[in-house]
């Protein structure tokens, strides 16, 4: 368990024929799903040879005191924000989306395992802080929400 604590994770799945072994963390202020990773070379994110346009990162004419009073959700782990679940699907959410609690807003890929971020409110997406594929810290700002 110290290695999960100290690594980020949350959730650890070994599986064969004669054999199965789960262990999962629950992380406080947040919902994780483990999903298994695709093989390599399938793993969600900017292409490096081709410029990826992202629409949607930017907030929606919110200065910082505009964004006061909003629901922030963040990182529940250490690892790299996609907002899409492969690079050729729409993202799961986007600027001014309407969200309910439970439901898949991002993907942390975590030490090649996908954890797909659940929404703890409901409300409007107002600001998506990071851009797709980078680096998140635990507790890092991810979606600023106007809660309904």
């Amino acid at each position: 368990m110290e290695a999960f604590q100290k690594n980020g994770l949350s959730e650890l799945e070994l599986a064969d024929e004669n054999f199965n072994l789960k262990l999962k963390r629950e992380i406080a202020g947040g919902s994780v799903t483990t999903v298994f990773a695709p093989q390599a070379g399938q793993i969600p994110g900017p292409s490096p040879t081709l410029p990826v346009t992202v629409s949607g990162t930017e907030d929606i004419g919110q200065s910082g005191s505009q964004l006061e009073g909003l629901e922030r959700i963040e990182s529940p782990i250490i690892g790299t924000f996609y907002r899409a679940p492969n690079p050729d699907a729409e993202p799961y959410v986007a600027i001014g989306d309407v969200v309910r609690k439970g439901q898949v807003l991002c993907i942390i890929e975590a030490m090649k395992i996908m954890n797909e971020i659940e929404s703890e409110i409901e409300g409007t997406v107002v600001k998506i802080f990071p851009k797709n594929g980078e680096a998140v810290e635990y507790g890092q700002e991810l979606f600023a929400v106007k809660p309904v």
